[in-house]
């Protein structure tokens, strides 16, 4: 079962930020602005690439398509003032681990969470949605870096696998594949884990988790048999049953 401690938290948790035949942030534009509202400044952590000025300018080009600007942290005299003041936040995705240290480099894990809690609108895509759950254990990335923990900032009470792949029944590949990892995960922690395929995301309003996007997505929990779930389904009340297109 999915819930939440604070009913006022309002997130957009994007699988990625890029799908095919489509450009940046486009399957989630209109997800986006119904997020937002008419708040027309959003802070950018770019943290998660190498280059932040380069991923700074792509993220405020996209959202000035949107008519709405972009202010990065990176380049902010006090970066926990800009959160501290933020109408809404945006963390993009990269590399989880150097988005991670970062953060806590910037001792920006507490400004998040206390803006998140009061309301402040939050997007995260692939990386930026991981590091918005309890821990970064379920990140597929190499660790470039290494955070002092694994801690992340617990805005949702389960884990998120995003670019989440099927097993490929026709692949010689023996290697182990997402679902294996994330059983892995289960045998030693008991959140729960959202499988996000490309194009779903969670959107997160009035207490609710619901999935958003073209396809389904897939929850794992300790214990039971993975259990498929359609979009529009809202993931926060009752228990989820393997075999069920729903949660009751």
């Amino acid at each position: 079962m999915l819930y939440l401690e604070h009913p006022t938290k309002n997130l957009l948790l994007i699988s990625s930020s890029t799908i095919y035949g489509h450009g940046y942030l486009d399957h989630a534009e209109s997800a986006i602005r119904d997020l937002l509202g008419r708040i027309q400044r959003v802070v950018f952590l770019p943290f998660a690439l190498y280059d932040r000025e380069a991923y700074s300018a792509k993220a405020r080009n996209r959202f000035q398509r949107m008519d709405v600007s972009l202010q990065s942290v990176h380049a902010a005299a006090d970066p926990r003032r800009v959160i501290e003041e933020a109408e809404a936040i945006f963390i993009g995705g990269g590399n989880t681990f150097r988005l991670l240290k970062a953060l806590y480099d910037y001792d920006l894990l507490e400004p998040i969470r206390s803006r998140v809690a009061a309301g402040v609108p939050f997007v995260g895509s692939s990386a930026g949605s991981i590091v918005a759950c309890p821990t970064l254990k379920t990140t597929k990335d190499m660790p470039v870096v290494q955070p002092p923990s694994f801690d992340a900032l617990r805005l949702v009470n389960f884990q998120i696998s995003p670019h989440y792949l099927d097993p490929d029944p026709t692949s010689t590949h023996m290697g182990e594949t997402q679902e294996e990892r994330i059983m892995q995960y289960l045998e030693e922690n008991d959140l729960p884990v959202v499988g996000l395929r490309e194009s779903t995301m969670l959107r997160i309003t009035n207490g609710s988790v619901i999935l958003r996007g073209g396809t389904t997505a897939r929850i794992f929990q300790r214990g039971t048999l993975p259990v498929e779930v359609q979009p529009e389904t809202r993931l926060t009340s009752g228990d989820a049953r393997a075999g069920d297109t729903r949660l009751p």
